[in-house]
């Protein structure tokens, strides 16, 4: 069994989790409900929960301010939010869970799981990143939390020159050569890095604008890379991409 604790400012919300998860997921104890942010920091002290799922947007005290107040997270992390974007891509930078509301059972299952067979703890880091990313302007943030079949890889956003897609993973490529395959879609990728100069140049490929060395005219052509490795351009993008490497050209 695990002990989890549900925090929620609507008691339906808590009460449709608090079902779901006693018929879907019996290996989940719910050791408390609170309903505000102060509540549900005497509940943490006091409970040690394994699991907390979190609400974001409550009154008096948001789900990320609830986190700043604690002293140490010994837990694994679900948010529960309805659709906010810019909160969601924060999630996402730091590579937490998150369930949108209403919840899915499935997507509630795979969470479970997810957290049941993580062993180790939310790093520091990932915390970090997200705390940066919800207080800070977009380009003030060095870096973002990678899932990887490893596990988690930290890596500065500036490091990275291109990021190839492979299925339902991303290679990306970085300055110092390494490759890491990150189990992120291309899309999802892309999202995350959208407010930094990076741009979709193919079906299958993002570029780091800013480390473009030439730029090789063809049907689409191809771009060559500050350590020399090429990158191709499709047709339907061409356009777009001349506009942003030559962004005061008429």
């Amino acid at each position: 069994m695990i002990n989890a604790i549900i925090i929620d400012d609507e008691p339906y919300c808590c009460e449709s989790l608090t079902t779901l998860l006693h018929r879907y997921c019996p290996q989940v104890n719910i050791a408390d409900t609170c309903f505000s942010g102060a509540s549900a920091l005497q509940a943490i002290k006091v409970k040690e929960p394994q699991l907390v799922f979190l609400d974001i947007e409550m009154p008096q005290m948001n789900g990320f301010e609830l986190l700043q107040k604690l002293p140490e997270i010994k837990f694994q992390l679900v948010f529960t939010t309805s659709y906010d974007q810019y909160a969601i891509k924060a999630i996402r930078f730091s590579a937490l869970d998150y369930l949108l509301k209403p919840i899915d059972r499935d997507e509630l299952q795979r969470a479970v799981q997810k957290a049941i067979q993580h062993v180790q703890q939310p790093l520091p880091q990932q915390f970090e990143i997200l705390l940066q990313k919800m207080k800070a302007p977009a380009m003030t943030i060095q870096k973002m939390a990678l899932p990887t079949v490893e596990g988690l890889q930290m890596i500065a956003v500036d490091s990275i020159l291109s990021c190839c897609s492979n299925s339902n993973y991303t290679t990306l490529l970085t300055k110092d050569k390494q490759k890491i395959i990150a189990s992120r879609t291309l899309k999802e990728i892309e999202e995350m890095l959208e407010e930094y100069s990076f741009l979709r140049v193919h079906h299958s490929f993002l570029v780091n604008l800013n480390e473009v060395d030439k730029y090789i005219k063809g049907e689409g052509g191809y771009l060559t890379m500050s350590d020399g490795s090429t990158v191709p351009v499709s047709r339907s993008r061409k356009e777009l991409l001349l506009k942003k490497l030559q962004p005061h050209k008429h």
